[in-house]
């Protein structure tokens, strides 16, 4: 099923609902004993240089943000230097308490379109490696688990595994089967 949402680029003006959403989706992390995220560890000036840097969406249903994610060109950092044939979806993050059922699939399946209509016909993302149950969430989606990067650097200098993950796509015309 997927969710009935709309879709806007996110601006300089929505750099505190992005924060509250992040703060909420690992609080909710946290209460579900999935751990990923920690609340405050994505602050304004993160979402600031996101919003200015590139990509991020947001999904509302009657005029409430829903849901979000960001939508980068490219990943050195988890993915070494790539060619540009690929996508690299990060932050993908729903309300839990107002986003309707299928909203992380469809803030997927928007991502997707967006980067087959950038001419890319991959789109990758990458979870913690410790982390099955997104694993599975992003599988049940159709991406494959393509690698591992055990070393990826946060923010604060530490490093983690992440699981690589990707769905292939057809350019311009939005996603082929997995």
């Amino acid at each position: 099923m997927t969710a009935q949402v709309t879709f806007r680029q996110a601006d300089a003006r929505d750099v505190d609902l992005l924060v509250g959403m992040y703060d909420g989706a690992a609080r909710w992390m946290l209460r579900s004993g999935i751990d990923q995220w920690r609340p405050g560890g994505k602050g304004a000036g993160h979402f600031r240089e996101r919003v200015a840097a590139g990509e991020v969406w947001l999904a509302a249903r009657g005029g409430l943000a829903v849901g979000a994610y960001e939508l980068w060109w490219e990943d050195e950092q988890a993915w070494g230097p790539q060619p540009p044939v690929a996508g690299y979806v990060h932050r993908l993050m729903t309300d839990r308490a107002s986003a309707p059922a299928g909203t992380g699939r469809a803030l997927l399946a928007h991502a997707e379109g967006r980067v087959a209509a950038g001419g890319r016909s991959v789109a990758r993302l990458d979870c913690l490696s410790n982390n099955p149950r997104l694993r599975t969430y992003y599988e049940a989606a159709g991406y494959r688990a393509v690698g591992e990067e055990p070393g990826k650097l946060a923010a604060d200098g530490t490093r983690y595994g992440v699981t690589l993950m990707e769905r292939s796509l057809t350019p311009g015309a939005g996603v082929t089967s997995p």
